[in-house]
Order: C-alpha cells, then sequence, then structure tokens
C-alpha cells in the first residue's frame, strides 16, 4: 500500500481524491453562505449551528488534512516532474494542447493558499460582534460580512480569486475524476462539462454575496 501511495500514478490519484473532497466542500459552504440573502438572523444562526457543535473541530481538522495532501502531493508532482529531464520533455511536447487553466494549476493553487489565511483572519479570526436571537448569544457574522465588504477593494480582490478558484475547479475536478479512473472517450466530454457547469454554479454563488452585500447593505 505504502508503494503505492508513493508511486507517481498514487500520488496522482491522491492529489484527485483530495481534489474533489474540496470540491465537494467548496460547494457546501457557498450554499450556506446563501442564507446571507435571508437576512441576518438566518445567517448568523446558521453560522452558530457550525461553529457550536463540537464536530466543526473533527471537520475542521479533517479539512485541514485533505487541503494539505492535496497542496503537498501536488506540488511535490511538479517538482519531481521538473527535476525528471525526460518526464519534463514528455510534458512539453503535450502543453501545445493544454488549456491556461491547465497549465497554472499549481499557480492557480498557491494564489487560494495565500486568499484562504486571508479569509481566516478577515473572518474567523476577525473583529467580534455580538447579537442575541431566542435567549441565546452569538456572534454576529452579519455584521462583520457587511463591514468587510463595504470596502471596494475587498469586494474587487474577493472576485477576483474567486474566478480564480472558478477556473481552477473548472480544469481541476474534470482531471480529479479522469485521474482516479472516470475517463474515456465517451466519458471525456461529459466530464469535462460536468466541471464547467460545477465551477460556474460555485463561482457565480460565491461572487453574488460580496456583490450584494455591497450595493444593498
Amino acid at each position: 500500500m505504502m508503494k503505492y501511495l508513493m508511486s507517481t500514478i498514487g500520488k496522482k490519484q491522491m492529489v484527485g481524491v483530495a481534489g474533489i473532497g474540496l470540491s465537494l466542500f467548496v460547494l457546501v459552504h457557498m450554499a450556506g453562505n446563501l442564507l446571507i440573502f435571508l437576512g441576518p438572523e438566518a445567517f448568523n444562526k446558521y453560522a452558530y449551528a457550525l461553529t457550536s457543535n463540537p464536530l466543526i473541530y473533527v471537520a475542521e481538522a479533517g479539512l485541514i488534512t485533505i487541503f494539505l495532501i492535496h497542496l503537498v502531493v501536488a506540488m511535490g508532482l511538479v517538482i519531481y516532474n521538473k527535476a525528471a529531464k525526460t518526464q519534463k520533455y514528455a510534458v512539453a511536447a503535450t502543453k501545445t494542447k493544454a488549456s491556461f487553466a491547465s497549465k497554472t494549476l499549481h499557480y492557480q493553487g498557491i494564489i487560494i493558499l495565500a486568499f484562504l489565511i486571508w479569509h481566516l483572519i478577515s473572518f474567523k479570526y476577525g473583529p467580534h460582534y455580538e447579537v442575541t436571537y431566542d435567549g441565546v448569544q452569538m456572534r454576529d457574522i452579519f455584521t462583520l460580512v457587511v463591514e468587510y465588504f463595504g470596502n471596494p477593494l475587498n469586494v474587487a480582490a474577493y472576485i477576483f480569486v474567486l474566478l480564480l478558484l472558478g477556473m481552477h475547479l473548472s480544469h481541476g475536478l474534470a482531471s480529479s475524476f479522469q485521474t482516479v479512473g472516470f475517463s474515456g472517450e465517451k466519458s471525456d466530454p461529459i466530464i469535462q462539462k460536468i466541471g464547467k457547469a460545477y465551477a460556474f454554479i460555485v463561482t457565480a454563488g460565491f461572487v453574488s454575496q460580496p456583490i450584494y452585500v455591497y450595493f444593498v447593505h
């Protein structure tokens, strides 16, 4: 088992499986955040339900592990391919057909990582406001979001990275499914379309939130 995981194919499949897991997470996260359209109470209660659940720590640890596997193993493969001259030339021969998204996946990943750190600093560890609903005191995330996206620079930066995430998902999700074995002449075009549709839904859902907050609140 360890020999397989350390092989190039094993590492690629690890990256693929982790990528699929992360793709599902961003969809769920996006869908939950859409509650902001229902107002502060619905949004704050949703955030409170998540953060007050003891299992949140298990979920966060699992998510961090999956993310690190996806990032570290993927970067390791990039370094390995650049170091191996024969592999480097073989890849170069096929790069003429590669899209811009596929050729810049690792750069996209680095930018997304920086964005995640910024995102955590801004929201999870950002200013703490409180509100009470039905006698329960909880963090007022809605006010923090409105305050944050009241700055047009934050809105612009957020949308830029989310568009980058969309490009990453568009190619990365399809590539992940193909890496784990869902590949063939008939299935590849379908997988590509699903990847693009998935990326569009996730990106549109995320981007709609800062735009809504900035212009409505």
